[in-house]
């Protein structure tokens, strides 16, 4: 033992499982003989493996597209970078203020990429439109060529209209919409009981061809997928095994007019 006194570093250093053994057997001895701060620093302990959970997924993730090098070293980086160390900061002393349930919105909110993205903007749009009974759609069923020349002028890629009438579904028109990831067809299905669908079909950067996935947010479901640069997105407020099918009607349709 030494005569050392045991600081705020060296707790915080046991709870992170940096001290050496000498040091890490005085701060032990230190914490039995001091309950009420082994306990406060116990649900640190708690809360740095909340942190890991949640953190770890994201950080296994591919580095996304705007970060690559490119960026990296363009005159905005030093502002990037203190964002985030900010934003890192801010969010630490939210969780340990007992704000977890806003931390954790945070980390969920965090950009996306790929067809995790597509899912996510396509489930937005769901929430957004499928209830509006004004005007869910911009351009109706009656004026397809009008929204597909829209489209292609907007995506730079002519989009395929899927037909689901053979499981019930009518197209009801759709709408060009704007993504963080560029510009997107929306379209929107309806069966005439109520049920509505919603299929984001926009260009690839990230995930040009990927097998479908399903995903879920909220109360709307779907699957998502991509293909030869484009990717697509049925969502709707059905359980996922029901949508599985129309999205490989729609998958079989665009390959077919590939």
């Amino acid at each position: 033992m030494t005569d050392k006194p045991v600081t705020e570093d060296d707790l915080h250093a046991y709870i992170d499982g940096v001290l050496d053994d000498t040091r890490r057997a005085e701060v032990s001895a230190y914490l039995k003989k001091y309950p009420e701060i082994a306990s406060r620093f116990a649900s640190y302990s708690v809360q740095r493996g909340m942190l890991h959970s949640t953190l770890d997924p994201v950080a296994e993730e591919p580095v996304p597209t705007r970060l690559n090098l490119t960026h990296m070293i363009a005159p905005r980086r030093q502002n990037r970078v203190s964002y985030w160390r900010a934003a890192a900061a801010a969010a630490v002393l939210l969780f340990a203020g007992g704000s977890g349930g806003w931390y954790m919105h945070y980390i969920v909110s965090l950009p996306r990429e790929g067809v995790t993205a597509l899912a996510s903007e396509a489930s937005q749009s769901f929430a957004t439109y499928a209830s509006d009974p004004v005007r869910p759609v911009e351009l109706r069923a009656d004026n397809m060529l009008q929204l597909v020349d829209w489209a292609t002028d907007r995506m730079g890629r002519k989009p395929v209209l899927p037909d689901l009438s053979k499981s019930g579904y009518r197209l009801m028109g759709g709408r060009v919409i704007s993504t963080p990831h560029g510009a997107g067809l929306m379209l929107m299905y309806d069966n005439d009981r109520g049920t509505r669908l919603v299929m984001l079909t926009r260009p690839m950067i990230v995930d040009q061809n990927k097998t479908m996935t399903p995903h879920s947010e909220g109360k709307v479901d779907g699957w998502a997928w991509a293909s030869d640069g484009m990717g697509y997105s049925l969502v709707g407020s059905l359980p996922s095994h029901e949508l599985h099918p129309l999205a490989n009607d729609i998958r079989r349709q665009v390959l077919g007019q590939a």
